[in-house]
């Protein structure tokens, strides 16, 4: 009846008469995987933002190395003398971090040309390493870390050669006589600068692959929602849409000749599609959010004499009969019982040609409650209607609660549907 709850053609059972079906093997919406989310939108004038904080950070880098390395060159004597070169080596490097969101990689090699072309020069020491570290920095928590750390490597190794081991001829400085306590103080320094640069990158990666854990759960249980829709939608339809066919029926063959039988079953069309319309209305109402009120009484067990009344108006006597004491179920199991009891019914309707059926509630199990529908049959020959989804549909409701459904041919003849449902206790015991 509804698209989203039948099966494709080759898994549908032929009828009450055929085996019973099991449930789908494909996997459903809830369980499907859910994509990572698109990129959302943003408007021009915040990328634009995003742009000019780029271009406001190369400029305040760009102030720093220049202010910060020409103070420095004061108090270095062993050094070469800043000159237009050494400048443009310390405008080249914050240049470059105009691209260091987009394009991390080239950001981090050309820092580190520049910051290694500016030692090897023999320029003052100073903030020179600002850009140089903010890109590195940058690359990591975009995720190239690779590229980071070569950046890192390739400018301490030229560090090394042009202090320590290249000729004093090849030189623009004296050299400087080898310090451990100063090599391992600045290998410490690099050190701790990559590893905030990986924690935050960690953090970051943590972040989102929480949010994503978030959507994919939120997904889920918007999926699972709909299908708990659909299912009761399609329950509620295929209920009252066989009564009504059936009752459209009698009324036109009996128009002609015995026109009061047909206006009680055009009555009964009526007071069926009255009730249905209200269920529907129900079920929809939860799509207003958790605030809203429902319009009548859910459907329970306690609704069983509108199922028989009914049922009796189509032709079909149903007899309900209990054993053991009654006890009171939660919500959702006092509706998957009288879903389960309903679909019953409406097969026995759609399917058989039996007048008469019986529902068993069993509640002598003090752990669950064991629901029967049995008709004496005989089956209907031909296509009877429906969906062929009623049996799956009913054993899904019952595997929500760790139930089971069987459902078969009865020896002698007729057909028995079996529910056998736990009992949780009811909301508020």
């Amino acid at each position: 009846m509804m698209p989203p709850m039948s099966p494709p053609p080759s898994e549908r059972p032929p009828g009450r008469s055929g085996a019973e079906p099991g449930a789908a093997d494909g996997p459903t919406p809830a369980d499907g995987p859910v994509g990572p989310p698109p990129e959302p939108w943003r408007p021009p004038w915040v990328r634009g933002a995003w742009g000019g904080r780029s271009l406001g950070l190369a400029v305040g880098v760009a102030v720093v190395q220049v202010v910060g390395s020409s103070f420095a060159g004061r108090h270095q004597s062993g050094r070469v003398p800043l000159d237009a070169f050494g400048y443009v080596l310390l405008l080249l490097g914050p240049a470059l971090l105009v691209v260091c969101r987009s394009r991390p990689v080239p950001a981090v090699a050309g820092t580190s040309v520049v910051t290694a072309g500016y030692l090897a020069a023999g320029y003052p020491y100073g903030p020179v390493f600002a850009s140089w570290l903010i890109a590195c920095c940058s690359a990591i928590a975009c995720g190239h870390r690779r590229a980071a750390w070569a950046g890192m490597a390739g400018v301490y190794l030229v560090h090394v050669l042009v202090t320590f081991v290249l000729p004093d001829g090849w030189q623009r400085v004296p050299r400087t006589a080898f310090s451990w306590q100063q090599e391992l103080g600045l290998l410490a320094w690099l050190l701790l600068v990559l590893a905030i640069a990986e924690i935050i990158r960690f953090r970051r990666e943590r972040i989102a692959a929480h949010r994503a854990y978030r959507q994919q759960l939120e997904q889920r249980r918007a999926n699972e929602e709909r299908l708990k829709m659909a299912r009761e939608l399609h329950d509620i339809l295929a209920h009252s849409l066989s009564l009504i066919n059936i009752q459209a029926g009698v009324g036109l063959a009996l128009l002609d000749q015995r026109p009061e039988e047909a206006r009680a079953a055009l009555a009964t069309i009526k007071s069926t599609s009255k009730e249905a319309l209200g269920e529907v209305r129900q079920v929809l109402a939860t799509l207003r959010g958790p605030g809203a009120a429902p319009r009548g009484p859910a459907p329970g067990l306690a609704r069983l004499d509108e199922l028989t009344d009914q049922a009796d108006r189509v032709g079909l006597t149903a007899e309900v009969h209990e054993l053991g004491d009654r006890r009171p179920l939660s919500a959702a199991a006092d509706l998957t019982a009288f879903r389960i009891v309903q679909e019953a019914l409406t097969n026995v309707v759609r399917h058989s040609a039996a007048r008469e059926a019986v529902v068993v509630l069993d509640w002598t199990d003090p752990e669950a409650l064991v629901v029967r529908v049995e008709d004496p049959g005989p089956a209907v020959l031909g296509d009877a209607g429906g969906s062929g989804s009623g049996l799956a549909g009913m054993r899904e409701r019952a595997g929500a609660f760790g139930g089971t459904i069987s459902a078969g041919a009865l020896p002698g003849g007729g057909f028995r549907v079996r529910a056998e449902l736990p009992t949780p206790k009811a909301e508020g015991e």
